[in-house]
Parts: structure tokens; sequence; C-alpha cells
């Protein structure tokens, strides 16, 4: 059998599977590749390449609900919402340029496989939030369908949610259907400049729950500020940002609202709208760490602990970092060739509890500690018994998460 599978229709896919799941031969299963360098790599000597199932089979803007095919490129799902003043409320990160791949390859299928979301997570969640239905394949080689076409659905288990994230080792999905929203009018950024990074933990949490209706909030620090202004953002020193989006007046009045509440702490400056979607993207996508060496970590943890944590591993060692999600996602990169895994997690664990997640370093440091957070042995468990439902074999993306699994 070739060592490439390249099937154009769901059928090809699932008899793909099926001589996989007869013959125990595992598969890697990819659509453009661009996140192929995140988690471990996978244990298989077949590709299963599903960049060929691609395209829009069903968009009602009326509705809010787009159906696509997983290689669809998200260039192209986002260009057809643009053009309808709609969008993917959830705004999944673009992994491409941190893991040295061109921007704009990643894939529907990807983006839902990795549970991927962008800044304004707090406000709007994630892809699992927005999954209206799914047809996949399970590592039986049976296709099968839940969900539907409408927001809720009650019938049976919610698989689109259990299979969302699950980075290809449950299913593979071949057609889904999302719930899209309006797109804003205009946005702006409410600029803070010159706050440590305790104080703009306090600064986005006041932010955040204010009436001012904040959809994302971060901070970058000298460093990761520094990195940012000599790509072309208009940043200075420690720049702390809350992203307003909306009805022009609507976020003039918001940004009064947050000029009072905070604008006494450090100096307030204003980006208007098409700087501040390209700054955002800059944030969301972790571009301050874009092209270099370093490894890179993503560790989520209660908004208000990630100053201590970033504080406690700087005494540690050299790192640089910055924070999204209202302090609650610290962007953590570390030069050399070491990738403390150890370190960063029981950091974690005595700050007050989270998960670090290994996203960018060699293949070998990928191969020999865990790339996600351990779980307690109890969700260990309860995912080692859906593996055995959804794949049995073990065919699909062995190792990928942990090994031998």
């Amino acid at each position: 059998m070739p060592d490439t599978f390249k099937p154009r229709t769901a059928e090809e896919a699932r008899d793909v599977v099926r001589w996989a799941a007869a013959e125990h031969e595992p598969l890697e299963i990819v659509g453009q590749a661009s996140k192929r360098a995140l988690g471990r790599p996978v244990q298989a000597g077949h590709l299963l390449d599903m960049s060929q199932l691609s395209g829009i089979e069903l968009y009602e803007p009326a509705e809010l609900i787009l159906t696509a095919l997983p290689g669809t490129p998200m260039a192209e799902i986002e260009a057809a919402l643009a053009a309808a003043g709609q969008e993917l409320a959830f705004d999944p990160l673009d992994y491409g340029p941190l893991l040295g791949q061109p921007a704009g390859l990643g894939t529907l299928g990807g983006v839902v496989a990795a549970n991927l979301a962008g800044s304004k997570r707090l406000k709007h969640g994630a892809a699992r939030d927005h999954v209206l239905g799914m047809e996949a394949i399970s590592g039986r080689g049976e296709i099968f369908k839940s969900g539907g076409r409408v927001v809720k659905n009650v019938t049976g288990y919610d698989l689109p949610r259990t299979l969302t994230g699950s980075w290809g080792t449950l299913a593979i999905a071949t057609c889904l259907t999302l719930k899209v929203l309006p797109r804003a009018e205009t946005e702006a950024t409410f600029l803070l400049s010159g706050l440590s990074d305790a104080d703009a933990a306090l600064a986005m949490t006041a932010a955040m729950g204010a009436s001012a209706e904040v959809s994302a909030a971060a901070h970058l620090p000298d460093n990761a500020a520094n990195r940012l202004a000599a790509r072309g953002h208009v940043l200075a020193g420690p720049s702390t940002l809350l992203r307003l989006e909306g009805f022009g007046p609507s976020v003039d009045y918001r940004f009064e609202q947050l000029r009072g509440l905070l604008g006494a702490r450090a100096s307030v400056t204003r980006i208007e709208a098409e700087a501040s979607r390209d700054l955002w993207r800059a944030v969301r996508d972790a571009e301050a760490f874009a092209g270099t060496d370093d490894i890179v970590w993503r560790i989520s943890v209660a908004p208000t602990a990630g100053p201590a944590v970033v504080a406690q591993l700087a005494e540690a060692f050299s790192c640089i970092a910055f924070y999204d999600w209202s302090g609650g996602l610290v962007w953590l990169a570390v030069p050399g060739d070491e990738a403390r895994a150890g370190e960063i997690r029981s950091v974690v664990a005595a700050t007050g509890g989270g998960h670090a997640t290994l996203v960018r370093a060699p293949a070998p440091l990928r191969s020999a500690i865990p790339v996600f957070q351990p779980q307690p042995a109890p969700l260990a468990a309860l995912s080692a018994r859906l593996k055995e439902q959804f794949d049995p074999h073990g065919i699909l993306n062995p190792g990928r998460m942990t090994a031998g699994h």
C-alpha cells in the first residue's frame, strides 16, 4: 500500500481507515500539515492527507451557519464570511508562522481537531463552543453523524464537543457545521503603557468585569512589546491592550468608560480599527516568538496568577513571556535546548494550578517529555475508554497526545 493516501470523498477516506484497522496499520492524519510539529511525533508509517476534501458545502448568512469539508483552508472560509459581514467569533489562532510555516495554511479540520481559539476566548469560547454538527469516521472505519444545523441539539451524546480538541486521535472529521456571527462594524484598542505585570493583571480583570464589554485583554511586557514594535506595531515598552468592538459610537463611549476606570493608572493611547486588528492578530498568533529558536509553551492559569508564575520561572531560568485571555494564558519562550517541563509544571501547580502545553520544540524533546499536561488518573482512565470505543486498534494519530495512544 502507498505511504500517503489522498482521498477525495468521505467514502474513500473510510475505505482507507477500514484497511488500516484490518491490517493494524497506524495512520497520521493531516490537512495542510501546518500543525504537524505540534504535539508528540506520530508513530505511523502511513499518511492520510485530507486536503482534497475541501470546499464550503453550505453557507446561509441569514441562519448564521456554515458547513464545510475538513480540508477547506481557513483563508477561504474567512473570506466568504467577511464578504457577508460575518466571522467565526472564536477567532482561531494561526499556528503556522510560530511553527515555521507560512500564514494562512490552516484548515477547518485542523481548527476543530485542535479546538483553537484566539484572544476573544473569554467572551466567545473556543471552536468546541461553535461546532453544531459533524460527520466523521471512527477508527473502526464507520461513518457517523452527530449534531445538526441548529444551535440546540439534545439527542444523545454531544459527540462534536467530545471530538473537538482530540487532535485526530478518536475520529476523522469529513464534514463540519459551525455557527457564525456578525462581524463588528469597527474596533479600537485601549492601550495602557508602562504597567508592571502584576498591575496589568489587575487592570485587565477590572476591565473585563466592567460594563465596557471588552472583547479581549492582553499584556505585553517590555521584551515582547519591543519584538512586536520591530514588526511595525505602534508599541513602546510594557503595553496593556483592551479590545473594544461594535458600532462606532458604542466603541467611543466604552473607550471613555475605560478611561474613567483605568486612566489614572497609566498613560492612555487609542489604536484605531485596522491597526487594532493587525495588532490583535499578532497577539493571537504569538508573533513575538515567530522566527526564533526558542522553545515555546502555552500556560493556562487563573488570570491573576500569571505574573507570579512568570516571576518564579524567571528566577529559575531565562525566559520571555506575555499574557493573553486577561492574563489567563501565558505564552512563554525559553531560549536554549532545555524544555524545563518539570520546573514549569511544578510552578504552575504550586501557584494555583493550571496546565502547560509544549507548543514548539525539536522532535526529540517532544518525544521525550509529555507535550500536553498529564491528566489525573481518573481523567486519563476516561480518555483511555474513549479511545477504546472510537479507535479500538489504535490506528489514528497514535502517540500524538500521549505515548502509546
